[in-house]
C-alpha cells in the first residue's frame, strides 16, 4: 500500500463503552472486582443512555470506561444490545480528521462534531458503509475524540522518546 500523508494522528484509546441491560451488574465487575473508579455519570433521554463514567490509569494516559444501560430498553439507540458498544480514539485534530476521512470515503454517523459526555468534541464513524461512503467500522461504532492540548503533548513526548535501553 502506498504511504498516505494524513493531516491528523490517532494518539491512543480515549474510551471503551460497554452496554448492558443493568449497569449495576457491569459495576460489579468493573468497579467492585477490577477496582475502576467511578468519576462521573451521564444521562441523556435523546441518546437513550444512563451511564457511569469510570477511569483506569491516570493523567493524560487515563482511559475512560463507560458502563451504559438504556434509559428505555424499548427505544433506540439500544446501547445495551451491543455489549462492546464503541471504542473512542484520541485524535489530535478532529476537524481535520473528519474532513480528510470524509474525502476518502469514510462514513460518519449523523450528528457531526459535538460535545460528548466527558466535555470533549466528538463524532462517530458509522458501523456500516453505504454507496457514497463505503468505508466504515465494519460493524463497530468508533468515536473520534478531540484530544486536549495536554494529551496531545503527552503522546507527542511518548512517540518521540527513544525506546527502552537494553
Amino acid at each position: 500500500m502506498a504511504h498516505v500523508t494524513r493531516p491528523f494522528k490517532v494518539l491512543g484509546i480515549q474510551q471503551i463503552a460497554i452496554g448492558g441491560p443493568d449497569k449495576l451488574r457491569l459495576q460489579k465487575l468493573w468497579v467492585e472486582m477490577l477496582g475502576l473508579e467511578v468519576t462521573g455519570t451521564f444521562r441523556s433521554e435523546r441518546e437513550n443512555v444512563d451511564e457511569d463514567i469510570c477511569a483506569l490509569g491516570s493523567g493524560p494516559f487515563k482511559v475512560e470506561v463507560d458502563l451504559m444501560q438504556p434509559v428505555d430498553p424499548d427505544k433506540k439507540p439500544a446501547v445495551h444490545a451491543t455489549p462492546l458498544n464503541h471504542v473512542g480514539l484520541w485524535i489530535d485534530d478532529l476537524p481535520g480528521a473528519v474532513q480528510w476521512l470524509s474525502g476518502q470515503g469514510v462514513r460518519f454517523a449523523p450528528g457531526g462534531i459535538r460535545k460528548g459526555a466527558a466535555g470533549f468534541d466528538i463524532c462517530f464513524l458509522h458501523p456500516k458503509g453505504n454507496e457514497e461512503f463505503p468505508i466504515s467500522g465494519e460493524g463497530v461504532l468508533i468515536e473520534l475524540v478531540q484530544a486536549p492540548p495536554e494529551v496531545v503533548a503527552a503522546f507527542g513526548k511518548l512517540m518521540s522518546s527513544p525506546g527502552p535501553v537494553r
